[in-house]
């Protein structure tokens, strides 16, 4: 087969990739040797057991640096690990078919959302005409609708009583495996072959082993008339009708067969094989569930240190803005009181110029009044003597001319400076007389204080 495109046709055949380019790199990548390139994609090494072959002894599992769960580990030299006695490289066609998971959950959630606009556009009268059915915005993976077919077919042949297949991709119900740390229960189903429905009937549906089976494993079932039913028969050999396979993740995109059974077996018999081969596995799935636990508790304690430190940080964060709160308002507190101080001093300041000033005025004036009476006479039959007292029980004394005015009195109280009030009154007793502003121009012998007279100061 010399020609380059029976081989990549040939190529496309065997392998199911229908992608023209990645078969081209592939087979350009294996010089265009067929059983290289094909072995590549298919790992059709190893020979076959038959279906009593048991597994040796058991290995250990490590997470996938990715993804995390329940991964077979490789080996040095490539040699099939004692657990699984095969190693299968998964097509790119089944690889390509975990994305029916997501995509599936994308379509829901977009019909969802589409059916909730029709529903609100037909309550205001915007809806479109009604039809007799719905087409959902975004269809579900080709490998979903194939799982969804299969299970539906299968339920409506053989009851409910059944193991609960995954309606999902092999490679999503893989990744479901791996992540509930269980193994892979895998069933090909041959809807044409005479032993299908009695091993359906009598054994798939044998209550105590469904039950075993939905306890203990994940289970994934498809028809080999199926496009991925087909090409995980191809990729695990299947040549036998009824076949059921147990397989786990491994890595590189590769899958672990623990176990296979090929042609009818009784529900005794596969049950017996189911728990030797999980006995065995028991290690490797105790391992893993304990390793992710380590996983998940390094995780809560690195978390739950992120958190005591972020609380920490938060809280040293607080006390510096309480610090400098605090600074803050201390240095306000200790301007305001400084303004403050400064508002007091400048007052008194102010208050003591101010007085000063009404002082110096008072002085003035009371000198200038002192000038303005002159000297004082002697005694003689024009000369008036009069006496003043204070209310703080003081007496001043002095002599005026009987032709001198009330108001000259006035001045004379002035010039003394005893008084620290502003307004006040002389006043005489027997007969009490008061001698206000009426009588400023009056004379002293007008007044009637003449010779001699004695008066008290009133404040007003």
């Amino acid at each position: 087969m010399g020609d380059v495109a029976d081989k990549l046709a040939y190529f496309q055949a065997i392998t199911g990739l229908e992608d023209a380019d990645l078969c081209t790199e592939i087979l350009s990548a294996h010089n265009w040797d067929l059983e290289s390139a094909i072995s590549s994609i298919t790992a059709t090494d190893g020979s076959r057991p038959s279906s009593t072959d048991a597994s040796a002894a058991p290995t250990t599992a490590n997470p996938d640096d990715r993804d995390g769960g329940l991964v077979l580990a490789p080996n040095g030299g490539n040699q099939p690990p004692g657990l699984a006695w095969k190693v299968v490289t998964l097509p790119f066609s089944i690889i390509s078919g975990s994305l029916g998971l997501i995509s599936g959950a994308i379509g829901f959630g977009l019909w969802a959302a589409g059916g909730v606009l029709s529903y609100s556009l037909g309550m205001v009268g915007l809806g479109g005409t009604s039809r007799g059915g719905t087409t959902p915005l975004v269809t579900i993976s080709p490998a979903v609708s194939e799982a969804m077919d299969f299970v539906a077919s299968f339920e409506l042949d053989f009851g409910r009583v059944r193991p609960h297949f995954v309606t999902e991709g092999f490679m999503d119900a893989l990744q479901r495996s791996r992540h509930e740390y269980k193994l892979l229960f895998v069933y090909l189903h041959s809807p044409e072959h005479p032993d299908t429905p009695a091993f359906c009937d009598g054994t798939l549906c044998n209550e105590m082993l469904a039950a075993f089976l939905n306890e203990n494993f994940v289970s994934w079932g498809g028809s080999v008339k199926a496009s991925e039913g087909f090409k995980m028969s191809n990729s695990l050999k299947a040549s036998r009708y009824p076949f059921c396979a147990v397989v786990m993740a491994a890595t590189n995109q590769r899958i672990a067969l623990l176990q296979q059974v090929e042609g009818p077996k009784s529900p005794e018999e596969l049950l017996t094989l189911l728990q030797r081969v999980l006995e065995e596995s028991a290690p490797v799935l105790v391992s893993a569930r304990v390793e992710a636990e380590e996983r998940r508790t390094n995780i809560r304690l690195r978390e739950e240190q992120d958190a005591a430190y972020q609380a920490a940080l938060e809280a040293d964060q607080a006390r510096e803005r309480q610090r400098k709160e605090e600074e803050e308002r201390l240095e306000r507190e200790a301007a305001e009181a400084e303004r403050k101080r400064k508002e007091e001093e400048e007052a008194r300041e102010r208050a003591a110029r101010e007085a000063a000033e009404r002082e110096a005025e008072l002085a003035k004036m009371r000198e200038a009044k002192a000038l303005a009476l002159g000297p004082e006479p002697e005694k003689g039959p024009d000369v008036t003597q009069v006496l003043v007292r204070f209310p703080s029980g003081d007496r001043k004394g002095r002599r005026f001319h009987c032709t001198a005015t009330i108001q000259s009195l006035y001045d004379y109280v002035d010039s003394l400076g005893c008084l620290d009030v502003n307004g006040y009154t002389l006043v005489s007793n027997f007969p009490r007389t008061v001698y206000g502003e009426d009588k400023l121009s009056s004379s002293l012998k007008e007044a009637g204080l003449h010779p001699q007279a004695s008066l008290f100061v009133e404040i007003k």
